[in-house]
């Protein structure tokens, strides 16, 4: 399944042994804070009662006279300690413990005579007792009245000496919240007292709000009011010391009106009726370490037909609403909309009927998300019990008692990869996979495997393209905050201000002010690289070069991009890619990371510029290495050799599946104007002229999908006889060349096409500045000269020019060719017209 639930905690295997282990041994408590003594038929009234933010685990239950227990198990040492005992067969709200263990602050409330405990009777009171439980002593009553009431200690976020003064929250069935201030005191050694317990300050919270939201990992409330028939959310932080601040207050779009009284994660509830929480509204606030803030909500059931559900994207500024119907009629839902945050996702499902993977993080893009309906079966293995999201990903099972921390399933997910049809789903794992992979090189390896083979399957957008943008974004994403906002993820493409913190709130701020200020995308292209990149070929071609210092730097940052990465990758390749100088692609590398440096240091504020230039070659070090990973994985998967260059032979089948594949990836790579690693454009012309026969082969020439490098079209010509197959190439080829390599080439074809292309370039480099003189009437006939007066007449022309201007000579190339090559040339070339 998608979502797999690993257990942490196990009520029936972490505690149940202990107390069955203590059942002989203990008997039934005789005074306040005894032994526990549990039989066997109280054993189901074991329950979770809190998580608490050092993840320890308070529960509760009950001996044969019903006395109250209360428990703790650390998830530290894995290791169970009893807190203390109320002689009465009460039933417990709710209960918290400071951190230090000196404290425990229960609610607690008597059974009514019809044996419910789901509403108060009149005249019946609900407990709020404060207990010295280090050791067991005093118990101050905070409060005796006709609601419920939960109760919560703050924890310190550093856990260092023992607190003077705890802080424990208390939250009314009569919609408000007050804050007491304990302070505490040692005597006699480690005992710890409460210092003034006639006199405990408190102050208040937060009033008027209909639904209340505890996050325990970052001390943080949020809770809804309604002001002027509308809902607004609000969020109160709370720090070390105590002290609250109102950080902001939205809107929200939803009816909170007829809902009645709502508490989540103040403890585990087990006051309303699950069997029927189809019936009440689910709304819950999930947070993560990069400043997201998503609000989910899902309305009381209306039909049994559909069901909707909205996601507030709070830190991008809009919402979404999504209905997914149910099926027939008779599909009755007896359980509810469950969420559970997943950092970079939401997963919201209902048992039995469908799974939605909500990607918050980039929730532009629809098919970044992933929704499976009731057909797969990852529905029916999720738990059909109801889940509770507590802070950060952990999910508890209050039925059965089970803590679990929820984490994506990666074998499943690449599994699925490999099995469904839909392109939007393909994408939408496939950045699952890359932005929760715990080991992505692993993961990576298994998708270029997956891209190999299936390079061709997606049809609305590019796989290669895809992969390659959201895997270097991910492997650099978690150096700074604001990366998303800078660099490309994909290749598919009314807020109060809150206060000046740090941590949290100041990315959180971070997103709004993206969100509000930026008119212009901050995404980085490489548009501004293709401009610069054409003009410096243009400049090149016509001579016209740039400074010195200015190419020196451009061809330094390609260098260190290729050391860079060296550096990651120690195993040999088997791909014959880094053997040639391929000065354009080390152009196109030098320029991205002149670019992408300028870019990053404009808009990351307070980044050193060595950790930017740094995450800057790493990205493009990462581009570079993906398509080397993607090649590498398919040559040794058709057991390829670098021998394949030498031509002479007949292409096999995996040659033509690489040569397929490397296309695929220059389509990707020129879309997006990304570097290639050097001797790509080589090595995949070498492969065109095994696969493809001469006529296809020339349409790739012509329209720049295969380009003829240097190095590739040397080879060619040493390595093709002069069959009558070949020769038609290799005059193909020269012909495309431009003007200095095409003179370069001809010198290594003994051929007499060569020597024509060559004697007609000496011809046209002597006449290009010749001025017509008056010459003598009779021609000097050198012995064993032709009888052909214009050809005489030509070369002791061209003959008197190269002993007039030696100078002109002397570029590179002429130092072989007179004008005695270009007449035997000529002879040559007009035998082979004449047919003689």
């Amino acid at each position: 399944m998608a979502l797999r639930l690993v257990s942490d905690f196990d009520l029936r295997k972490d505690v149940l042994p202990r107390l069955r282990s203590q059942r002989a041994a203990s008997a039934p408590a005789g005074a306040r804070g005894g032994g526990p003594g549990v039989l066997e038929n109280n054993y189901e009234s074991l329950r979770i009662l809190n998580v608490e933010r050092n993840g320890n685990i308070i529960y509760t239950y009950k001996d044969d006279k019903g006395n109250v227990f209360f428990g703790l198990y650390d998830c530290r040492t894995r290791q169970n300690e009893h807190l203390y005992t109320f002689e009465k067969d009460l039933h417990v709200v709710s209960c918290s413990v400071n951190s230090e263990r000196t404290l425990l602050a229960a609610s607690l409330v008597h059974f009514t005579k019809e044996g419910r405990k789901n509403e108060l009777q009149p005249g019946s009171k609900c407990l709020t007792l404060l207990v010295e439980i280090h050791p067991v002593n005093n118990v101050k009553v905070l409060k005796a009245v006709d609601s419920y009431i939960w109760v919560q200690f703050l924890y310190p976020h550093v856990e260092s000496r023992p607190l003077a003064e705890n802080h424990l929250l208390l939250i009314s069935e009569e919609k408000y919240i007050e804050k007491f201030h304990i302070q505490v005191i040692q005597e006699d050694g480690n005992r710890v007292v409460l210092k003034d317990s006639g006199h405990l300050p408190r102050e208040r919270v937060a009033e008027d709000f209909v639904w209340a939201q505890w996050d325990m990992s970052e001390q943080r409330l949020y809770y809804i009011d309604l002001k002027i028939s509308r809902s607004v959310l609000k969020c109160i932080q709370f720090s070390a010391d105590g002290k609250f601040n109102l950080m902001f207050e939205a809107p929200l779009d939803i009816t909170l009106s007829d809902s009645g009284f709502k508490l989540v994660n103040f403890g585990c509830d087990d006051l309303q009726d699950q069997k029927n929480l189809s019936k009440h509204l689910t709304l819950c606030v999930f947070t993560n370490h990069t400043g997201t803030l998503c609000v989910c909500y899902s309305p009381k059931f209306d039909s049994w037909e559909k069901i909707t559900y909205s996601v507030f994207y709070f830190h991008k500024g809009h919402s979404k609403t999504f209905t997914a119907a149910l099926g027939s009629v008779d599909s009755h839902v007896t359980k509810g909309l469950t969420f559970v945050n997943l950092e970079y996702y939401v997963a919201v499902y209902l048992p039995g009927h469908f799974f939605h993977l909500l990607n918050i993080q980039h929730p532009d893009l629809i098919c970044h998300s992933l929704f499976l309906t009731g057909n797969n079966e990852v529905v029916d293995m999720l738990p059909h019990s109801p889940l509770q999201s507590l802070s950060g990903s952990l999910v508890l099972d209050w039925c059965s008692g089970k803590l679990y921390r929820a984490v994506l399933n990666q074998s499943y997910l690449l599994q699925f990869l490999w099995s469904t049809q839909l392109d939007c789903e393909k994408m939408a794992v496939l950045h699952c996979v890359l932005s929760c992979g715990r080991d992505p090189q692993f993961l990576e390896a298994k998708l270029i495997q997956w891209i190999s083979e299936n390079v061709s399957a997606c049809h609305s957008f590019d796989l290669i393209q895809e992969f390659i943008i959201a895997s270097s974004y991910w492997s650099i994403y978690p150096e700074t905050s604001n990366m998303d906002k800078l660099l490309p993820y994909s290749s598919v493409f009314a807020w109060d201000t809150v206060h000046s913190f740090k941590g949290y709130w100041e990315k959180l701020n971070s997103n709004l002010e993206y969100v509000k200020y930026s008119k212009p995308r901050l995404l980085y292209d490489n548009s501004m690289v293709r401009k610069e990149w054409h003009s410096l070929i243009s400049e090149e071609k016509t001579g016209r070069r740039r400074s010195m210092a200015y190419m020196r730097n451009i061809r330094e940052n390609a260098m260190k991009v290729i050391s860079n990465l060296e550096a990651r990758n120690l195993e040999p390749r088997l791909t014959p890619l880094f053997q040639e100088e391929d000065n354009h692609q080390r152009l196109l590398m030098g320029l991205m990371v002149s670019e992408l440096k300028d870019h990053l240091l404009r808009h990351l504020q307070g980044v050193e510029k060595k950790k930017i230039e740094q995450m800057v070659l790493d990205y493009v070090s990462k581009l570079l290495d993906l398509i080397c990973q993607i090649l590498e994985t398919s040559w040794r998967k058709h057991h390829l050799h670098p021998w394949l260059l030498h031509c002479g032979r007949r292409a096999s089948a995996a040659e033509f599946t690489v040569f397929h594949l490397m296309t695929r990836i220059l389509e990707a790579t020129r879309t997006l104007f990304l570097p290639l690693p050097p001797g790509f454009h080589t090595l995949h012309t070498m492969l065109g002229v095994h696969c493809l026969p001469l006529h296809n082969l020339l349409h790739y020439f012509d329209n720049g999908v295969l380009l003829l490098t240097e190095t590739a079209v040397t080879r060619l010509m040493k390595d093709l006889d002069n069959s009558e197959k070949n020769e038609k190439l290799k005059f193909s080829i020269i012909v495309r060349l431009p003007p200095l390599i095409g003179q370069k080439i001809c010198r290594l074809w003994d051929h007499p096409m060569s020597s024509n292309i060559i004697s007609r370039n000496h011809v046209r480099a002597l006449l290009l500045n010749y001025k017509k003189q008056p010459w003598s009437s009779m021609i000097d006939k050198s012995p064993g000269s032709v009888e052909f007066l214009p050809l005489n007449y030509f070369i002791e022309i061209l003959a008197d020019i190269e002993s007039s201007n030696r100078a002109l000579l002397a570029f590179e190339g002429h130092d072989n060719v007179d004008a005695k090559f270009v007449e035997e040339a000529a002879l040559k070339h007009t035998t082979m017209l004449l047919g003689l």
